[in-house]
């Protein structure tokens, strides 16, 4: 059986890499809620659209047949976040996979908070999804590949962990901690980075 090309996850491609998005053209940030198993097949038809959005996705490994398959799934099941004008999240809507849009009031912060997720799953360690968000210490890594990321640091059976939020929709994501040279800082400081 041959392999399949990646799945689209962003578009444009290079959506995170300077500074803040098309704000400029007339842009912003919307939660689309999608039907159960709809984030890939909505993310093709915005891509074929040109409409700009980021479906995170993270690499899932499960039993099949007597082997291990490797695939790439959401990271937040149900939810495909669009950066479009208002008649491009209209253009969305018809696609009839959406169940719901949710308004961003706070455009900065889901950017921030988007940008972190993109840039820990580009390191490709193994990322878990984090469907609630735990108390932990707000911390900044100050060296490495994920130089600059804030986040908070967790204890769970498998150690510690290293989990960047999405607060817009409560969830995060989350790598083992390896030895990151980190700098604790104060709830006020992280939203001085996020504005």
């Amino acid at each position: 059986m041959p392999i399949l090309p990646p799945e689209p996850n962003c578009f444009p491609e290079g959506l995170f890499e300077n500074g803040q998005p098309h704000s400029t053209a007339g842009r912003e940030w919307w939660v689309l809620h999608t039907k159960p198993r709809q984030e890939k097949s909505l993310a093709r038809q915005m891509c074929e659209t040109k409409i700009p959005f980021y479906l995170p996705l993270i690499s899932k490994r499960s039993p099949s047949r007597g082997r291990v398959t490797t695939s790439l799934a959401p990271l937040f099941a149900g939810y495909v976040f669009l950066l479009a004008t208002r008649e491009e999240r209209i253009a969305a809507l018809t696609t009839q996979r959406i169940v719901n849009t949710l308004i961003v009031k706070d455009q900065q912060a889901l950017w921030h908070d988007l940008r972190q997720v993109h840039r820990l799953i580009a390191t490709g360690k193994p990322i878990t999804p984090e469907q609630r968000l735990a108390p932990g210490h707000l911390v900044e890594i100050k060296s490495g590949p994920l130089a600059g990321l804030h986040g908070k640091i967790i204890r769970t059976a498998s150690g510690q962990r290293f989990v960047v939020q999405v607060n817009f929709i409560q969830q995060g994501a989350s790598v083992l901690m390896d030895d990151y040279n980190l700098e604790k800082i104060e709830a006020a400081e992280l939203e001085d980075h996020r504005s």
